[in-house]
């Protein structure tokens, strides 16, 4: 059914949504974000499912954009840049909406898109060695279809120290921030997700998804308004000689105009 993701469902009511574009370290395609966008629908869905872990294939939770999603953007007008944008503020607002506790196994390395994907989870573990970045602004873009939710998981106070300077940071910095709840060595990532997911199963399935609803409406705002103007923005973004330039800096591996 899916090229890009794999769901598989145990006895329990624990489904486990898997990127699995390892040979791209996950990267998010369009085909992909579609994909999550279908895939959110249908577990939010599915009465049989309690609990939902994100995780990747290989050695990358998420890398990010696609290099040939990235491509298409430089090459595409104004309109096919915000119809591409909005349809990965929609996948990551599916997710985030997930009537059921998203748990994110990070089992590797997570970069931009990858570090939303990281915020909309309820609670994300990573492992120790794994390194992080919110690194568009390298490439003379920013974080913005992302932004409402990482803004939401770190708080704007933590948010400042990594969002505009595409630092990288490692995963005890990562709890720091709150994006990781926790950072622990691989061997232990298996037993780590499953002592999240346990206490969920001896709760009311109805009561947790009202009251992940009621923490939604009691949170930071994330309407569609905040989304839209997000897209807006990115989509200026893209279309500025900055971009144009980190772009094609990035694709011709060279320095940009403004790096030291």
């Amino acid at each position: 059914m899916y090229e890009t993701i794999g769901i598989d469902r145990d006895a329990r009511g624990v489904a486990t949504l898997t990127l699995q574009r390892p040979e791209k370290h996950n990267a998010l395609s369009s085909r992909m974000i579609g994909e999550l966008t279908e895939a959110a629908q249908a577990l939010g869905e599915d009465e049989s499912v309690r609990v939902v872990v994100l995780t990747g294939a290989g050695k990358s939770f998420c890398a990010g954009g696609d290099l040939g999603w990235m491509r298409a953007q430089m090459a595409a007008d104004g309109a096919a840049r915000a119809a591409e944008a909005k349809k990965l503020a929609l996948m990551l607002k599916a997710l985030n909406q997930l009537p059921k506790p998203l748990i994110g196994k990070v089992q590797g390395q997570a970069f931009g898109g990858g570090i939303g994907m990281m915020s909309v989870c309820d609670v994300a573990i990573g492992v120790s060695g794994a390194r992080f970045g919110l690194t568009e602004t390298r490439l003379g873009l920013i974080p913005a279809t992302i932004g409402p939710y990482v803004v939401a998981r770190m708080g704007a106070a933590a948010a400042r120290r990594v969002f505009m300077s595409a630092r990288l940071f490692g995963a005890e910095e990562a709890v720091a921030l709150g994006l990781l709840a926790r950072a622990v060595a691989p061997a232990e990532l298996d037993a780590a997700v499953e002592a999240e997911i346990a206490p969920y199963l001896a709760c009311a399935p109805g009561a947790v998804a009202e009251a992940k609803a009621l923490l939604h409406r009691l949170g930071p705002v994330i309407d569609d308004s905040r989304i839209d103007m997000t897209i807006d923005a990115l989509v200026r973004r893209w279309e500025s000689a900055e971009a144009g330039e980190g772009l094609a800096a990035f694709f011709e591996r060279r320095r940009a105009a403004w790096a030291e």
